[in-house]
């Protein structure tokens, strides 16, 4: 397989990927649109596999980002099962593992990102899993029992979405975190403990504050070993201690890479042919004064997959969102927009339902963050207008902040 005239290619069908090539689509490009994915599917959403893809009653499907009818109506060429191996920067064209070449004239790198592995013995216990395709969900699902034990290895937000799955089909679950509390990493402690409070409610045990020394084998399945020496014997461990980002191909075409493929605000990488997209790039934000991120979220990948199909076709738009992140557990939502860590205080605000949004201030009183938790939508609409109001760079009064009878829409006006 090798295209007779060069188009957009582009590496990785997930969500970064499948939206840039319908994006040059509705951006107006009319040649060669080439998706390459090693799945066997069709694009689909990943955030319901830690959700509804294992506890929902019907038997669970793919949440297709787009159809295979919607390939041929659009004329994007979808290649699944197959792994590109090579760029031929000079040549200006990809390897795929079946010996076939692809040219391109404008390249987009959407590889993602993989499960972090612990450097631990006994990592490679069969036990021992990960999530990140649908095939992964298919087999959790068939783990989550009543009555197994599971032990989830990470209190972040993977770890944390899978233990409420395990708990809600009747599971013991035990939560285990090296560091001394949940989300630690764009988190507020509040929140965190807002959510501790009801995994434990639940009947979940958590475990803060103890590494894990080593996976072993008790016969019936693995058990984690602490540094305390304290052994958590389970019939499944499932690890949600982060990702990787897969830059293995970025690297031996010899693209920059800092944690991460190391793009500027155009999202184009030290080769201006190539652009990098979602979980596997790092990228400036000028909202943070150029501090270079990576994201591992549904609507980075999502926004950044359309922003990077302009700028394959000449845009000069700098990138230029705010990072926005959301969890479901149990009758809870879990909201973050902006980033925590820019803030130097915090400003509370109560809901009447017991939601609170924490709003983050930096040291000129600029809101540079805001992380809320509560019951269903609660706080969906306040965390979408403090969104609004970092992206303006604003400095809404801390007072009105604060007052739930101020409506934060009236911030926006002043």
């Amino acid at each position: 397989m090798s295209a007779m005239h060069p188009g957009m290619v582009i590496v990785g069908a997930g969500e970064a990927g499948a939206r840039a090539a319908f994006a040059l689509r509705e951006q107006g490009w009319t040649g060669l649109v080439t998706l390459i994915g090693e799945e066997i599917h069709a694009p689909y959403e990943r955030p319901p596999l830690s959700k509804a893809a294992l506890v929902d009653e019907a038997h669970p499907t793919p949440r297709y980002i787009v159809g295979q009818e919607r390939f041929a109506a659009e004329g994007v060429t979808h290649i699944a099962d197959r792994a590109v191996t090579t760029i031929d920067r000079q040549m200006r064209h990809v390897g795929l593992n079946d010996g076939s070449t692809i040219a391109y004239d404008r390249l987009l790198l959407a590889t993602g990102a993989t499960p972090r592995r612990l450097p631990i013995p006994g990592a490679d216990h069969a036990g021992c899993v990960t999530l990140r395709r649908f095939e992964d969900a298919l087999h959790l699902r068939e783990r989550f029992r009543p009555g197994a034990r599971i032990a989830i290895i990470g209190g972040g937000f993977i770890g944390l979405e899978l233990a409420a799955s395990a708990c809600q089909k009747g599971a013991e679950v035990t939560i285990i975190e090296a560091l001394p509390r949940l989300l630690s990493r764009g988190v507020p402690a509040e929140i965190a403990g807002a959510v501790q409070e009801r995994h434990r409610a639940a009947g979940v045990t958590i475990l803060c504050g103890d590494g894990i020394a080593a996976i072993e084998d008790h016969g019936a399945g693995p058990a984690v070993r602490l540094a305390s020496g304290k052994r958590i014997e389970a019939d499944l461990a499932v690890l949600g201690v982060g990702a990787v980002p897969n830059t293995s191909l970025a690297q031996s075409a010899g693209l920059a890479v800092d944690n991460g493929i190391a793009v500027d605000d155009r999202l184009r990488t030290s080769d201006e042919t190539i652009h990098a997209a979602g979980d596997c790039c790092s990228f400036p934000l000028p909202i943070y004064g150029g501090r270079r991120v990576r994201l591992e979220s549904w609507r980075n990948a999502q926004e950044q997959g359309t922003h990077a199909a302009k700028a394959m076709l000449g845009s000069s738009e700098a990138f230029d969102a705010v990072p926005w992140f959301w969890s479901d557990q149990y009758d809870l939502s879990l909201q973050v927009a902006g980033l925590v860590d820019e803030g130097r205080q915090s400003v509370r605000r109560d809901g009447a339902d017991g939601s609170f949004i924490l709003f983050h201030l930096d040291d000129d009183a600029r809101l540079v963050a805001a992380s809320g938790i509560g019951p269903g939508n609660a706080i969906a609409r306040d965390i979408r207008l403090a969104e609004m109001l970092i992206a303006r760079r604003a400095r809404p009064d801390a007072a009105a902040l604060s007052d739930p009878q101020t409506r934060l829409k009236s911030l926006l006006a002043a």
